[in-house]
């Protein structure tokens, strides 16, 4: 089963996919994760991919595409991936549309973590001090949340006419959000 996860930085979105990865057996694809993993290897991606996030702007769209295309067409990851913040574009929904019919693939279920700003900053200053990440400072939060909201909105009226997509309040508690989704899926 494919799964995507949506929501603001600091939403939750890398905890429920941590979770649905070992309950399901799955494997996180976390666009966070992937590109920080480049950035630490100070590959030529890599600084071209901090520079997007220091600004607090989603890194381009044919960097990120080409980062998951390889994922998507692992044959051990078949109908099996969790998609931890990506799409974030109409493009990135609709090239992800692309390469999951090219390996005959579908998404099952798509959940949206939706959380207020101040949660979110609360979370992310917890997140920052905790984790050390150098995209969680104050001013960098509130440039990704407001990008995220103008560039993600799209994404999700693209997404919420899906008759497998949901809404979660993703203010509830970590288990409580865990349950809920647990529910919907069945597990």
């Amino acid at each position: 089963m494919n799964i995507i996860i949506f929501g603001p930085p600091g939403a939750g979105k890398g905890t429920q996919a941590k979770n649905l990865e070992i309950k399901l057996n799955n494997f996180q694809l976390s666009t966070g994760e992937i590109l920080r993993y480049e950035i630490k290897k100070n590959t030529e991606i890599g600084k071209k991919i901090i520079n997007y996030m220091n600004e607090g702007k989603f890194v381009d769209d044919v960097i990120v595409n080409s980062l998951i295309k390889k994922n998507i067409s692992d044959p051990k990851k078949i109908n099996k991936l969790i998609f931890d913040g990506y799409p974030r574009t109409i493009e990135q929904a609709k090239n992800l549309d692309i390469l999951l019919s090219d390996t005959n693939q579908k998404i099952d279920f798509i959940f949206f973590l939706n959380v207020n700003k101040e949660i979110i900053i609360k979370r992310i200053e917890k997140r920052r001090i905790l984790e050390k990440r150098s995209d969680d400072d104050l001013n960098t939060i509130l440039r990704r949340y407001e990008t995220y909201m103008d560039t993600t909105r799209p994404v999700l009226d693209y997404y919420s006419s899906h008759e497998n997509y949901h809404e979660i309040d993703g203010g509830m508690k970590i288990n409580q959000i865990t349950s809920k989704i647990e529910q919907i899926l069945g597990v």
